[in-house]
């Protein structure tokens, strides 16, 4: 009996020094979450107070917050009784296998940091990478976030983009535009570029310089291509399509008429 009561009594502490243990992981999970928060808006308002770029201060906020929460969770595992020397040893003796578990990802906060060095783009580019497009919404520790024309968001691992092909949209103030107009053989040149230009310079977001311009470009199987170049400020590119629907307009009202394939077969 007596060795019944020892067990019994033991195990009553055991329990009562676990549930203290426990109480006491949560009340450090909660404080440490609220003082992470704390601390991410201090920084946050930091940063934007000095004017820091938004692709510097998301990546910031991340890593942050991913240092911060690992710090947390070694204090939950102390206070839960778990020896913060053997935990360190323990991450020590597996730091091979967590080295090459994590390699992509060390190679993503690589990428990230190249990103944010050389600047092949910042927050609020539109961008193609990785076979993607749209518009740079933040660069964290390891992810780029891109928001795409369909309202889709993309994460690219920053590993992968910072050592492929960017093609940045946003980085000059002007972009060019270009369309290929197909008209029947037999339509005066000179004519139809007269119209072209007309067309331009009635449209005020096309710029004066560099001047737009038409050529013939090429006398295909059943058309004339006739090629034209404009310069617009790159909020207003889209409007290329608005330009599609004014040369179809204007080129039906003039008598221009549209070349469409053909095929002429002699009969013998």
């Amino acid at each position: 009996m007596d060795q019944i009561q020892t067990i019994v009594n033991n195990a009553i502490t055991w329990c009562v020094s676990a549930g203290w243990n426990i109480i006491g992981a949560i009340i450090i999970y909660i404080v440490g979450r609220y003082l992470i928060g704390i601390v991410k808006k201090l920084t946050r308002n930091l940063l934007e107070k000095r004017k820091v770029e938004a692709s510097v201060k998301t990546f910031l906020l991340s890593f942050i917050n991913i240092t911060l929460t690992i710090l947390l969770v070694i204090a939950i595992a102390a206070r839960l009784g778990v020896e913060t020397t053997s935990f360190a040893a323990l991450l020590a003796s597996a730091g091979v296998a967590i080295g090459m578990a994590m390699s992509g990802n060390l190679n993503n906060l690589a990428g990230g940091l190249i990103i944010l060095l050389l600047k092949p783009f910042k927050v609020g580019d539109f961008v193609e990478a990785q076979g993607q497009f749209g518009t740079v919404k933040a660069i964290q520790i390891f992810h780029t976030i891109i928001t795409g024309t369909d309202n889709k968001e993309v994460y690219i691992p920053n590993g992968v983009l910072s050592s492929g092909s960017i093609i940045n949209y946003s980085i000059n103030p002007i972009r060019r535009m270009e369309w290929t107009v197909g008209v029947e053989y037999g339509e005066d040149f000179e004519r139809v570029e007269t119209v072209l230009m007309r067309i331009f310079s009635e449209e005020p977001r096309i710029l004066k310089d560099p001047a737009p311009y038409v050529i013939l470009k090429e006398m295909a199987d059943s058309k004339v291509n006739i090629y034209v170049r404009g310069w617009v400020k790159n909020e207003d590119y889209y409007m290329i399509f608005e330009m599609n629907r004014r040369i179809y307009t204007v080129f039906n009202k003039e008598g221009i008429r549209f070349a469409f394939p053909q095929l002429t077969v002699h009969q013998g």
